[in-house]
């Protein structure tokens, strides 16, 4: 691979880069910790907006740490995936109690952390604390399968691969490594998108394979894709916790019976929520969030 990709990367990042909260000056370890979180399949519109909200209540580790999970998942609203506000919140008792309130920098360290995988750690590590550590997402994933191996998509997720790719471009320099993260990943984000790639405004355009090869048709193992949404039983728990999140007090199971028609579906989706640790209660005692 060649490590000279990444000239172009920081050049043109340094240059076309988004404002965006976490990446203006001074923005804190926990902020960007926060951010990474919401940020896992939610768009950045629907998470600035929270983001800041969140960070004016709770600026650090300790101040979440000092409230209820009930209040991180009520506040968590409607971002989705609402066991990310209970990670995030088991993440900063953690934080509190085992590294004095600052948010580890270590990569291993911040693993540790509850509901912390290897992207979030790498992510929070390179971009809040300038660590050299490969970080790879789904953009940045794309943007490696066309300009460097000639493919027009990354098929499906190969974890030490995909590291070890990423770590063949990145500069010796930790400062520019972290913006070749960065860099990357906005490329995949605006540029180098899924459909309709912008070749004309690549910063690769001359350097990648996959455009020199003609723009050859994918033929590998399609990459997983999500499940219909409406009719799920992610719609079904979203109604839940979404009657809870609202309610003043329990909320009985004759309300819960209310929310959908299928009952066997309801009474899994409910169950599901119960195991996950994001609802608590009986049918005798209603239903709440953990920790209310």
């Amino acid at each position: 691979m060649a490590p000279s990709l990444s000239i172009p990367v920081v050049a043109w990042y340094r240059e076309h880069a988004r404002s965006l909260p976490w990446r203006a000056e001074g923005f804190t370890p926990w902020g960007v910790l926060v951010s990474e979180i919401m940020l896992q399949q939610t768009p950045v519109a629907r998470v600035i907006p929270r983001l800041e909200q969140w960070l004016a209540r709770w600026p650090n580790p300790d101040a979440l740490a000092s409230d209820s999970p009930a209040e991180a998942v009520r506040a968590w609203d409607r971002l989705g995936y609402p066991r990310r506000a209970l990670n995030l919140h088991a993440a900063a008792v953690v934080i509190s109690v085992q590294h004095g309130g600052e948010v580890p920098h270590e990569v291993d360290a911040l693993l540790a952390l509850p509901g912390i995988g290897d992207y979030t750690a790498r992510a929070v590590a390179s971009f809040a604390y300038g660590v050299r550590a490969p970080v790879v997402d789904v953009n940045t994933r794309r943007v490696i399968a066309r300009a460097v191996h000639g493919h027009g998509a990354a098929g499906p997720a190969r974890t030490r691969a995909d590291l070890a790719d990423m770590e063949a471009l990145l500069p010796e320099d930790a400062a520019d490594a972290r913006l070749m993260n960065a860099g990357l990943m906005e490329l995949g984000q605006v540029v180098c998108i899924a459909r309709a790639p912008r070749c004309d405004v690549c910063p690769l355009a001359a350097l990648c394979a996959w455009r020199a090869a003609g723009y050859p048709e994918y033929d590998g193992p399609p990459a997983p894709r999500q499940a219909r949404f409406e009719g799920s039983d992610r719609q079904v728990r979203g109604l839940i916790m979404r009657e809870l999140r609202h309610a003043p007090s329990r909320v009985p199971a004759e309300v819960v019976e209310t929310l959908w028609p299928d009952a066997v579906q309801r009474e899994r989706a409910l169950a599901g929520l119960l195991a996950d640790g994001l609802a608590t209660g009986s049918r005798e005692a209603g239903y709440g969030l953990p920790g209310s």
